[in-house]
């Protein structure tokens, strides 16, 4: 009989690693309701980067946008972004990981779609939004 406690860490993010799509521009959207909202972890392990697919526009909020991607299930796994501003373009660049607290644990290669809110320095107005 299989012991449920003695169960072996699935590699963390190898099946993630195939989301990098390397589209220059993402796409302005309606904020996805179905999409699990994350929060900015700097402290994740075996992190990669991903494209973000598109952008919302936070409400209320010139200088938020919420950047779309592909993570796994919030439970293991993180993301971590920095932005890059200039007057024509707003540089995005995601990277997906393990949470410190999920390290050496067993979790699902599930994939889910993300969002990340992100604050800019100034309002996004005409500027594009460009994955780094």
């Amino acid at each position: 009989m299989d012991d449920p406690t003695n169960t072996q860490p699935i590699p963390s993010t190898s099946a993630l690693r195939e989301t990098v799509v390397g589209d220059p521009s993402p796409t302005l959207v309606p904020t996805p309701e179905s999409n699990i909202e994350l929060t900015d972890s700097a402290d994740l392990t075996d992190a990669h980067p991903v494209s973000v697919a598109s952008y919302s526009l936070v409400d209320g909020a010139g200088d938020r946008i919420a950047v779309h991607f592909v993570s796994g299930t919030p439970e293991c796994f993180g993301a971590h972004a920095s932005v890059d501003e200039t007057t024509s373009e707003v540089t995005v660049r995601v990277s997906v990981g393990t949470l410190p607290a999920a390290v050496g644990k067993a979790c699902t290669m599930e994939v889910v779609d993300a969002t990340l809110d992100l604050l800019l320095d100034a309002p996004l107005g005409e500027r594009t939004v460009r994955n780094g």
